[in-house]
Order: structure tokens, then sequence, then C-alpha cells
């Protein structure tokens, strides 16, 4: 019962990431580009001020989703990751450094199941999840 750090999944046991450092306009648009989501919010200055009432263009919440799952992988082995699921609890702006915390609350030889939450560099929690997955023999 291993971690890819060889220490294995003991309850309680906790595993954090940085995920971005200040953020880029640029990694939003890259992103839309990716998802084929080019909402103007999240590109688009004026539109997200002046027609959305933001002070500006934000993250998509599948991108804060997305970086959160590069923890989770890590941790468990994208081949392992059997469930992962969240909700956006905050928005996400460019400048913005996004850490994940991933806990191991309840494990077993065959699975292992965890919380995932990530913040901003304020320690505002952004999004808020769950992870399962099968333990590595």
């Amino acid at each position: 019962m291993t971690d890819a750090t060889g220490e294995g999944f003991a309850v309680g046991r906790t595993f954090d990431k940085v995920l971005v450092s200040d953020l880029k306009r640029t990694q939003l648009v890259q992103y839309a580009g990716a998802s084929g989501d080019y909402n103007p919010l999240h590109s688009d200055e004026p539109h997200a001020r002046d027609i959305g009432g933001f002070p500006g263009v934000f993250a998509h919440g599948m991108l804060t989703m997305a970086m959160t799952g590069t923890l989770v992988s890590d941790v468990f082995g994208v081949e392992n990751v059997t469930d992962f699921g969240g909700r956006f609890t905050a928005q996400v702006w460019p400048g913005d450094t996004l850490t994940a915390r991933l806990e191991i609350v309840e494990a077993d030889l065959a699975s292992a199941r965890a919380t995932v939450r990530t913040t901003n560099q304020n320690g505002v929690e952004v999004f808020t999840g769950q992870a399962r997955a099968r333990v590595p023999s």
C-alpha cells in the first residue's frame, strides 16, 4: 500500500502541491482553445467588466479542477484514479497562485479515498472535492 514516494497511504497523510504561480491570462486563452470553451468572460476584459459585471476576466472552473487533478494523479498515478469530482467555491483570477492539498481519509489494501482542497495565495478555498483510487500493489 505505497504511493509514488513509497511511503504509503495512511489515513490522515497529506500531500501538497503548488499548481500555478501567478496565473497568466495567456493560460486562460490556452485553456479555452484546449477545452473549446470560448466564453468571453474568460478572455475579453471589456466583456467581463461591462457585460458580465466582473472586475475582469477569470479562470474557467474546469481549469481549476484540471490543475487540482494533477495532484490527484501525481499521488495515485493517473492509471489508478477511479473517481474525481468536486465543486468550485470561488473564482480564480489572473495573478493568483493556487496550492492544492490532498488528504487520505480512507485506505485499505485495495483502494484509497481522499479529499482535495485548492486555495489561492490568500488562503481562500477555490475548489473542494474528493478522489478515489486503486492502491498500486
